[in-house]
């Protein structure tokens, strides 16, 4: 089974730049959208073979996630079900078989770091929820999470230090949440590559390759064994970020 991500940056915006031809090259049996950056009725983009799940944000042209998938899920929510993260469009839920499927697009902490105090509300909140859902069976979470974990996620750690995704803080709560029964895939099948898969606009990051990584898929512990490949796409452009993959045994 194949699971994609990518952080489109405006889903209308890259639909001009080859998306179709992206999202049909790549193949996944789930393809998972953040920062769509849409709300309803604005663009109709359905695929052969799949379904489609949207959540918008309440403020127009931001945030958003979407979820194409091939796979009947068992059941499908919106949000964490906390009425202080719900209105953004950050999550969507898909009750699988046999995982659960949480595709998330992690709030920003922003410039001068003045969103930092409630980032660390939400990733507490967000942790629980996971845990919440882990009880029942495992857990595939995708998207953007907004922080290089470590000095090999982050092309240049020292200048970034205190910048919004690589904070102490940030970094340790993703430290936490892998530390309560979570698996960064990538990181477990290339211990040492290093690979990003964001890039700012501005300085000619991209060519450089002055990047970050903050687009993963962590799985739960019981789900390690089928953890097949993992793979990020830096070849396909449209976006600021780039796809990455998870393949399931």
């Amino acid at each position: 089974m194949k699971l994609v991500s990518w952080n489109v940056n405006g889903l209308r915006a890259v639909v001009g730049k080859g998306f179709g031809e992206a999202f049909e090259s790549l193949d996944a049996d789930i393809f998972c959208l953040q920062e769509t950056k849409m709300q309803a009725g604005q663009l109709d983009l359905q695929f052969p073979g799949y379904q489609s799940f949207w959540n918008y944000a309440d403020k127009k042209g931001y945030s958003g996630t979407a979820v194409y998938t091939r796979l009947n899920p068992v059941s499908v929510t919106y949000g964490m079900g906390i009425d202080e993260h719900d209105h953004e469009g950050r999550v969507i839920t898909l009750e699988m078989e046999d995982f659960y499927l949480v595709c998330v697009y992690t709030p920003n902490s922003q410039d001068g770091l003045r969103r930092l105090d409630y980032r660390m509300k939400w990733e507490d909140d967000f942790r629980s929820y996971l845990l919440g859902l882990s009880e029942k069976k495992g857990v595939i979470v995708c998207g953007d999470l907004n922080v290089a974990h470590n000095e090999i996620d982050i092309k240049n750690p020292a200048s970034n230090r205190r910048n919004a995704g690589f904070t102490d803080e940030e970094r340790e709560k993703m430290t936490t949440l892998l530390g309560s029964g979570f698996v960064d895939s990538f990181r477990s099948l290339h211990p040492d590559e290093v690979k990003y898969s964001w890039w700012s606009y501005r300085f000619h990051a991209r060519e450089n390759n002055a990047g970050w990584r903050i687009d993963y898929f962590l799985v739960s512990e019981s789900l390690r064994d089928r953890i097949a490949g993992a793979e990020i796409h830096n070849e396909i452009f449209g976006s600021d970020h780039c796809p990455v993959e998870l393949d399931l045994a």
